[in-house]
């Protein structure tokens, strides 16, 4: 069955509408984020001079959010930049940890105790919540900070919880889940190609 041109219109609006919205997102994270994304980027690229790792924790689509940011660094975001592979990883991509950690010892528990085995002094924890309330990246965070970590948080709205606890928050401005995502991946970008500038030129 055919949409009627109402419909069409209807959508057409709705298609409109949501870009308008993102791009009216992004232009307010100029103001809101530039100077936190600059820290969040000497923080990251310092701590890879100095031969420490980036680890990423995340739930949902923040879990994609994770991995899809930890191979930018690992095999590399700009084509017009050869250097060699960024220590980055995802906690959020291995389901036999996963699931034996939610099994084990609870789902809360499971990015904590990933940062207890594999974080160390001066290392960077990027923890993604676009709540700012995920109990397991809070108790994350707070492991990370148990092992002498730097902690960025990718967060949103008001930041909730972790806007407290993190050391460095950036909080997209917006209430809509949909374009706190986009901010975060876009944040990430451009974090990832200033850091290669900032290591390799």
């Amino acid at each position: 069955m055919r949409n009627s041109k109402e419909e069409i219109l209807d959508k057409e609006k709705f298609i409109a509408d949501s870009l308008k919205e993102s791009s009216e997102v992004k232009l307010k994270m100029e103001s809101a984020c530039k100077a936190e994304i600059l820290v969040a980027v000497q923080s990251i690229a310092d701590a890879f001079r100095n031969g420490k790792k980036l680890l990423l924790c995340g739930n949902g689509g923040s879990a994609a959010d994770s991995q899809h940011i930890a191979a930018e660094f690992m095999i590399r975001l700009s084509h017009n930049v050869q250097r060699p592979a960024l220590p980055a990883i995802a906690l959020t991509t291995d389901t036999s940890n996963l699931t034996a950690g939610g099994n084990d010892i609870g789902f809360e528990n499971v990015f904590a105790r990933n940062v207890e085995g594999l974080g160390n002094e001066g290392d960077v924890l990027l923890a993604i919540s676009t709540s700012g309330n995920s109990p397991n990246i809070i108790k994350a965070v707070n492991k990370a900070h148990e092992k002498k970590m730097f902690v960025v948080g990718f967060l949103g709205g008001t930041g909730g919880k972790l806007k407290d606890i993190v050391d460095l928050p950036i909080i997209i401005p917006s209430l809509n889940i949909q374009r706190i995502q986009e901010g975060h991946i876009t944040v990430a970008h451009i974090i990832c190609e200033l850091v290669e500038q900032e290591l390799y030129g």
